[in-house]
């Protein structure tokens, strides 16, 4: 039987992508793990797995189309001996229908009778590895399960419906009470309207554009920010930096301002452990080590990708990673766990000569730290004289939900102490 290479979900904010290049030609053998195709997602290029084995019958969408929907079907895998003959491509703004939709959808009795049914004693049975290799963990017998995949192919969640089903259905919620509708965006034509007789150039989105806006306006819509100041002395950083540099310059080793910052970052999670958190909706999760993501500015968005156990790193570690995920992420070949995760984040436009900001916060993560810039100032030093000193500002953002005032201050604080006090960052 024919099976269908379905468009898949890279990331867990993918809705569709680009098809960039198939590494495969109709007519080749294909084995289950071999590389088949490269798949553009909202944040990167991705090399994409065969799941079955078979000879890659047809491709169905060619390489370099843009906006395919996830389960759209790319590509048909068949036997020795099976035809091409008679399969069509997919229509192009269409994805390929799902299952579960069409049974909630379906009138009163058709969804039983759209449900594939188990298959028959003694014949082969149409089923992923995954599905397969869950069923064997679970002692589940394939027969006895109806597929849910094209074609009736038993999938993951056909297995995982199957173990659940003993279970009683939760009660429906109640319906929440009614609230006054929000007021309409302007319609993209009525935008578009106003600028009429003036000479524009319209930019279309393209995917990683589309998550910014949307993540970005979950954020600030649904995320109770709050925010903290403080003020750096720099000068004790630029001292100890200056001569670390020095005795690295053998190793080839430079390290920058941003890599104590997130050092003391590091640390200062570990010191206060109750704001290393995440919200996850019905709690609060606390995370153990401290998982610290990074903001890198790339041609046309950002990335975040995430030091893991930064505490447990050296400076010179820390910055040999993140030149490396910088430089991946300039180049989008991050891969999603590279840039997924972590409970906190920094964003820093320092080097843009920006001296302050609020930054967004980046859900689920509990706080992020924005990094101004470095600037000469009069200040008044323990004696009671007035001198110039190199001072840094910080605001941190941070989610109500997950930190309250005093634990906000606390951390910032204990980053401001490392950052003052940096010989301290090296035990």
């Amino acid at each position: 039987m024919p099976i269908e290479i379905l468009m898949p979900a890279l990331s867990p904010t993918m809705e569709e992508g680009t098809l960039a290049k198939w590494l495969v030609k109709e007519g080749d053998t294909v084995q289950s793990g071999d590389v088949i195709a490269e798949i553009e997602t909202d944040k990167a290029t991705m090399e994409f797995e065969a799941v079955d084995e078979g000879i890659m019958g047809k491709i169905l969408i060619a390489e370099g189309t843009e906006a395919v929907k996830v389960n759209t079907p790319i590509a048909v895998l068949l036997e020795d001996g099976e035809s091409a003959d008679g399969i069509a491509a997919p229509s192009a703004a269409a994805p390929a229908a799902q299952p579960a939709v069409a049974a909630e959808t379906a009138p009163n009795g058709a969804s039983e009778a759209a449900t594939p049914a188990p298959a028959k004693s003694g014949a082969r049975i149409f089923a992923t590895p995954l599905a397969r290799r869950i069923a064997e963990q679970k002692g589940l017998d394939l027969s006895t399960i109806a597929g849910s995949g094209p074609h009736g192919r038993i999938v993951k969640a056909d297995v995982e419906n199957a173990t659940a089903a003993p279970k009683p259905a939760a009660a429906p919620a109640p319906a929440p009470a009614a609230t006054a509708p929000a007021p309409a965006p302007m319609a993209p034509s009525a935008v578009a309207k106003l600028y009429e007789g003036r000479e524009v150039t319209e930019i279309p989105l393209d995917g990683m554009r589309k998550t910014i806006a949307a993540r970005l306006t979950e954020a600030k819509s649904t995320i109770p920010h709050f925010y903290l100041r403080r003020s750096v002395n720099l000068d004790a950083l630029l001292a100890f930096r200056a001569q670390l540099n020095k005795q690295l310059e053998s190793r080839s080793i430079k390290l920058s301002v941003n890599d104590f910052i997130i050092k003391a970052c590091a640390n200062a999670l570990q010191q206060v452990p109750a704001a290393n958190a995440v919200w996850a909706g019905d709690r609060i999760l606390q995370l153990t080590p401290s998982d610290v993501a990074v903001a890198v500015a790339i041609e046309g968005g950002l990335f975040t990708p995430v030091l893991k156990d930064a505490h447990t790193k050296t400076l010179s570690a820390l910055s040999a990673e993140m030149k490396d995920l910088a430089t991946r992420a300039r180049n989008k070949k991050l891969a999603p766990h590279e840039y997924q995760g972590g409970s906190f984040a920094i964003s820093n436009l320092g080097m843009f000569g920006i001296e302050n900001f609020d930054a967004v916060i980046n859900p689920p993560h509990g706080a992020i730290l924005a990094v101004g810039a470095g600037v000469k100032k009069p200040i008044v030093n323990a004696a009671g004289d007035i001198e110039a000193a190199t001072v840094m500002s910080l605001t941190l953002s941070v989610d109500h939900r997950v930190i309250d005032g005093a634990l906000g201050a606390e951390l910032l604080s204990a980053i401001v102490d490392g950052l003052e006090n940096p010989i301290a960052l090296l035990a």
